[in-house]
């Protein structure tokens, strides 16, 4: 007989498997295996608020294969992921598997090596109950919060509508951000900048007068600004400060899931849940560390392996004498665990076969970790000062000397060569430039600056930052405009809502520390039913007193020429949760919905191209009555092109199952 290891994916247990031999037999769970209900809360709030939970129907052939596995096996061994969600699962698996407890082995590893698997298998426990519960208490206050408020912005804003606990803080977050933009008002400034020559032409800006350094606004309006360049023409130039200096610039440290998600929406375009769906397959090949985590320690084994190929590859100058250390910022962060690596530094990404996708996030993460063991990049900086009468001008020069991390982590940087100069020269003036700015409102989340605002909040974890920003765009209640967040009006009206009458659930400090009191939940601190306790009696009498204190605040509708083909009453064109639509105004009577001209429901684009027409773009659609997604082109009704299937990803799972096949 064999021992039974249970992971949650087919790759991954294909990938384990070749680490192993005879005596261990690798099977997939495919994800969950149990869930709370659908159709019902699901959570017991007379009985300690205990989770009622089931087998859904697509699990039920998998836990019976499992459990008629585990009854012929020498043991079971549940090696699902080892964050607080894996850790749910391996629970989930040995109560629907009926396991017993005391005897059911249960291993974590951080990367899928050989030698990780081994020093797993060698050193087994039992299930961290205390992550169980503080998954259970996420998933119990997320399940409240959206299955009781919910009916309550059905009745007050409209219909099918969804509330959730984190994402209404990030869909506050894009809201107010919106207002910011729309009260700025904007401020003229201008700056003056002198193109003089010594040897060879540069610029220099103006930054002081009288001896006083110039502020952002310190030349207002085109008056002063023209008085000073009149001023400016008649002044020699003399060279007054001459400073030269070396410079240095350290390696960033390597990935956690945020700075991950970060750099591949900058440099790669990809939506964070993009990000770790493909993150997830080199994590289950083998190519990676576990990619949600919110430390940057790394191991000494990987920083001696990384001297060692850093020696071996560009020589001496490209390796640090030690290993250089990073110190985690959050502090929830975990130090016994990794930061995201490549499990073998050797492996360049040109010297793996990966897919396009796989292999430009594998590139990020392999560069970014390579780099952080690098010296630093070494730059030679100049200053100069220059004085034209009370007139103070300075500029800076920068040549990159030694490019050290920069050779394996490209950055921007401009590198700006000035001629020599010393003190008293005298640089011909070539002419003055008056330049008019105007301040700029604060700029529109994009998935990057979102994520990175939701952690400095200490709002979610690695795990639910892609989620987060999915579901507020699934409900549209935020669109994407040039890759940058803009709230709908549905998404508007309801954060309204929630901000007047329900400010704990929208506000950022409780929910923060919300996140804290699971993660002393997670470490045995506290009792997880006491922190929902506290959290649903006032929640669940304010919502009572609301329902009979709140008006309805649902959008006007707008008026049309238009009348119904079915009952002649006007048209009318409402706002729903999928966008805008066209309605009868003698709803309920009559139902009649068409859908608005010119609008497509709000798309939101994929960045693919259509494959038919090679013209359009592949857009995400709703059907008509907003039951269900699907995705064409849009140039539709030119191009016909349509699937119901997302093109961004499910064609990389269909890849992925036929290799495990």
């Amino acid at each position: 007989m064999s021992k039974l290891i249970i992971v949650e994916s087919p790759t991954k247990a294909k990938t384990i498997s070749k680490f192993l031999g005879k005596d261990y037999q690798l099977e997939s769970s495919f994800g969950h295996i149990r869930d709370l209900p659908r159709s019902t809360l699901g959570i017991d709030v007379e009985h300690n608020f205990e989770p009622k939970y089931l087998v859904p129907a697509k699990a039920k052939k998998v836990v019976k294969h499992l459990k008629e596995l585990a009854k012929k096996s020498d043991g079971v061994i549940l090696a699902t992921d080892e964050d607080r969600e894996g850790e749910a699962i391996a629970w989930h698996l040995a109560q629907a598997l009926s396991l017993d407890e005391n005897k059911v082995e249960r291993i974590v590893f951080h990367e899928i090596t050989k030698k990780a698997i081994e020093e797993a298998l060698s050193q087994p426990r039992k299930i961290d109950i205390d992550k169980v519960d503080a998954q259970q208490a996420r998933r119990a206050l997320d399940r409240i919060v959206g299955y009781k408020l919910s009916p309550f912005l059905w009745k007050k804003v409209a219909r099918r509508l969804s509330a959730g606990r984190v994402q209404s803080v990030a869909l506050r977050l894009i809201v107010e951000r919106e207002e910011e933009i729309r009260k700025f008002k904007p401020e003229e400034y201008w700056t003056i900048i002198a193109l003089l020559n010594k040897e060879k032409d540069f610029e220099a800006s103006l930054a002081k007068i009288d001896g006083k350094t110039l502020d952002k606004f310190g030349v207002k309006d085109s008056k002063n600004a023209d008085k000073i360049k009149k001023e400016l023409e008649k002044e020699d130039f003399i060279i007054t400060k001459v400073e030269s200096k070396e410079t240095k610039r350290n390696p960033s440290p390597p990935f956690i899931t945020s700075t991950l998600q970060r750099a591949a929406s900058s440099r790669l375009g990809f939506t964070a849940k993009k990000t770790m769906f493909v993150a997830q397959k080199l994590y289950e090949k083998g190519h990676i560390t576990y990619m949600r985590t919110d430390s940057v320690n790394l191991s000494q084994e990987s920083t001696t392996a990384a001297k060692q190929y850093l020696l071996e590859k560009f020589g001496k100058e490209y390796s640090t004498q030690a290993p250089r250390v990073f110190k985690t910022k959050a502090k929830s962060a975990q130090e016994a665990h990794e930061a995201i690596r490549p499990t073998n530094i050797t492996k360049d990404p040109e010297s793996i076969k990966l897919s396009g996708d796989e292999k430009k996030v594998y590139q990020l993460i392999w560069q970014r970790f390579t780099g952080s063991q690098m010296p630093q990049a070494i730059f030679a900086s100049t200053t100069i000062e220059i004085e034209a009468g009370k007139y103070g001008f300075r500029t800076t020069g920068s040549t990159l000397q030694f490019d050290g991390f920069l050779k394996v982590w490209p950055q921007k940087f401009e590198e700006k060569d000035l001629p020599i100069l010393k003190e008293k020269d005298k640089p011909a003036l070539k002419k003055i430039d008056a330049d008019q700015h105007f301040t700029e409102p604060p700029p529109r989340y994009n998935e990057a600056s979102l994520v990175k605002t939701l952690e400095e909040h200490g709002i979610g974890r690695p795990s639910t930052y892609a989620p987060i920003i999915s579901v507020i765009q699934e409900r549209n209640y935020v669109e994407k405009e040039n890759r940058r967040f803009t709230p709908t009006q549905i998404g508007e009206v309801v954060n309204k809502m929630l901000v007047n009458h329900f400010p704990r659930i929208v506000d950022i400090s409780f929910t923060a520390t919300m996140e804290d009191n699971l993660d002393d939940v997670a470490e045995g601190k506290k009792d997880w039913h006491k922190i929902i306790a506290t959290f649903y009696e006032p929640f669940i009498k304010n919502l009572e007193i609301k329902y009979d204190e709140v008006k309805s605040e649902k959008p006007e509708p707008e008026k049309t020429d238009e009348v119904c083909d079915k009952c002649s009453k006007p048209m009318i064109i409402r706002a729903g949760r999928y966008g805008k639509f066209m309605a009868c105004s003698g709803f309920p009577d009559c139902k009649n919905t068409k859908k608005v001209e010119g609008d497509d429901s709000g798309p939101q684009s994929t960045g693919l191209k259509c494959p038919d027409c090679k013209e359009g773009d592949v857009i995400m659609r709703f059907t008509r009555k907003g039951k269900r997604k699907f995705w064409g082109c849009s140039k539709y009704p030119e191009c016909e092109y349509a699937t119901w299937e997302d093109p961004t990803q499910e064609k990389e799972e269909k890849k992925e199952k036929k290799k495990d096949a």
